[in-house]
């Protein structure tokens, strides 16, 4: 069968993995993440293709700093502009969802509907597939912007609007990352599902998407004056919640979907905004 029909398929890909360059590699995970328009860029072909993840994710990093600029814009124009700070937290996080698309909140409904709405891993993995959003994946949804917004607003209101820019900037890559790094560590619970057709990434890739993360993460830190322990617990608790979760789903699906890793990045952009926020109110 030709890669084209595979990825049509919805089957692995086989063919051995090359990689683009990261000018090349950012916009195809910034098209994939994001409803953001991005132009073919020289040497790309078909931009609508499905990606091959094996090797391009090392570059999220970078496409969700892009991706999350337009979110830490409205964080500094309405925070500098003296609006309240839950009201300026609001904001943000809606202009997050806008520009992904609610691409990750769909996979955290799915995910807590499917986990824990079924009996067995097939009925799991069916009731994920629905595009119904049962009572779980409501309350995950309302839980998840509830502690996004109000951690924001605590780090606006404790540290300044430079700070809660840069903590939004962090939280998109690093959540982002540990998305990669569960593609990576954990095998597909579909053979046939999304996450299997684009490539289970190289461990290489997770780790350099994690690396590159936590570099750019620690830049940010020291140029918008967020709190020095605040990234390190934040981190902490994002890895741990990532990790919660895919021994969850190991468990109770076998392995990874789609949705498991719009879970993950949610889990994750609330464990950075929570250590941030937890750090500054221990300080004041």
């Amino acid at each position: 069968m030709a890669e084209a029909e595979r990825e049509a398929a919805g089957e692995p890909q086989t063919t051995e993995p090359a990689w683009p360059g990261w000018l090349v590699a950012t916009a195809i995970c910034i098209r994939f993440y994001s409803r953001l328009p991005v132009p073919r860029l020289p040497g790309e072909t078909d931009i609508h293709a499905l990606p091959d993840f094996r090797l391009i994710p090392r570059a999220v990093p970078f496409a969700a700093l892009v991706i999350a600029l337009p979110a830490a814009l409205v964080m500094l124009a309405a925070g500098s502009a003296g609006v309240a700070p839950l009201l300026v937290a609001t904001l943000a996080v809606t202009t997050l969802v806008l520009t992904t698309g609610a691409l990750h909140e769909d996979g955290l409904a799915d995910t807590a509907d499917g986990l824990f709405g079924g009996a067995t891993p097939e009925r799991r993995l069916e009731i994920m597939k629905d595009s119904r959003v049962g009572s779980y994946g409501a309350l995950a949804l309302g839980l998840s912007l509830l502690l996004r917004v109000t951690a924001l607003a605590a780090i606006l209101d404790a540290a300044g609007v430079w700070s809660a820019a840069g903590a939004i900037l962090i939280a998109a890559m690093w959540s982002r990352a540990e998305g990669v790094r569960l593609l990576a560590d954990q095998p597909p619970a579909r053979a046939n599902g999304a996450a299997a057709a684009v490539g289970r990434p190289v461990s290489q890739t997770g780790w350099i998407a994690l690396a590159l993360s936590v570099f750019i993460g620690f830049g940010l830190q020291l140029t918008t004056s967020l709190p020095a322990w605040g990234l390190p617990l934040g981190l902490a608790l994002a890895s741990l919640a990532a990790t919660g979760l895919a021994r969850t789903a190991r468990r109770l699906i076998g392995g990874q979907t789609g949705d498991i890793i719009g879970a993950a990045q949610q889990l994750g952009e609330i464990g950075i905004y929570l250590g941030f926020a937890l750090v500054l109110g221990a300080t004041r």
